[in-house]
């Protein structure tokens, strides 16, 4: 399994520069907001909770500030290291709180694409015939939904809400995490594969 790992070296120094970590290929497509306030499609090749190495057909300034909105991720922030002719680098700042939670998110990341977990529509997706219900997050909120389509493995819900990438939720008793927005809602990835006779309820 692929890891990103936030370790600290041997002297247990907090300094990033000083910190044990690797990137991983995740190929996470985004936008970032230069510090003039334009606005730029990108795709983050690799990643580390330090930093991001990022294409695009903008070139940022080397220390410019950068904001970035990426799928899977959301918002990170940062600054420029290095910047060529397609894309550039930026160290992420991030509290470490913030990093680990970064070294979860890719490593799934990292680990669904080498395993081609998420969204391969293996499964046939239906269309439900009660398609009303809500979605419950962790800390006890709840929303009203529409699924759209849903399978064993996922399913394609309408929401005025949009949760992060990664966040965890129970649609009806299925639990799931959110894997992509889109412009009615949001995509979800069932946590296990769900009997048929769960979906049943609703097709």
């Amino acid at each position: 399994m692929l890891t990103a790992s936030t370790t600290t070296n041997h002297n247990g120094s907090s300094d990033v520069a000083e910190r044990d970590y690797s990137r991983v290929t995740v190929s996470v497509q985004g936008r970032f907001m230069r510090a003039d306030h334009s606005e730029h499609d990108c795709v983050v090749d690799t990643m580390s909770p330090f930093d991001a190495v990022i294409s695009c057909s903008s070139r940022p300034e080397v220390g410019e500030r950068i904001v970035a909105y990426l799928d899977y991720i959301g918002r990170i922030e940062g600054s420029v290291t290095q910047a060529g002719l397609r894309g550039f680098t930026m160290a992420l700042n991030a509290t470490d709180r913030k990093r680990d939670k970064l070294s979860a998110q890719l490593t799934w990341l990292a680990n669904k694409h080498e395993l081609g977990l998420p969204e391969d529509r293996r499964h046939e997706r239906l269309a439900p015939s009660n398609p009303s219900t809500e979605i419950r997050l962790d800390d006890g909120r709840r929303y009203p939904c529409r699924i759209i389509d849903l399978s064993v493995s996922g399913a394609a819900i309408e929401i005025d809400v949009r949760p992060a990438f990664g966040t965890m939720v129970v649609l009806g008793n299925m639990r799931g995490r959110v894997v992509r927005h889109f412009q009615e809602g949001i995509a979800l990835e069932f946590t296990t594969i769900q009997p048929e006779d769960a979906i049943s309820r609703y097709t």
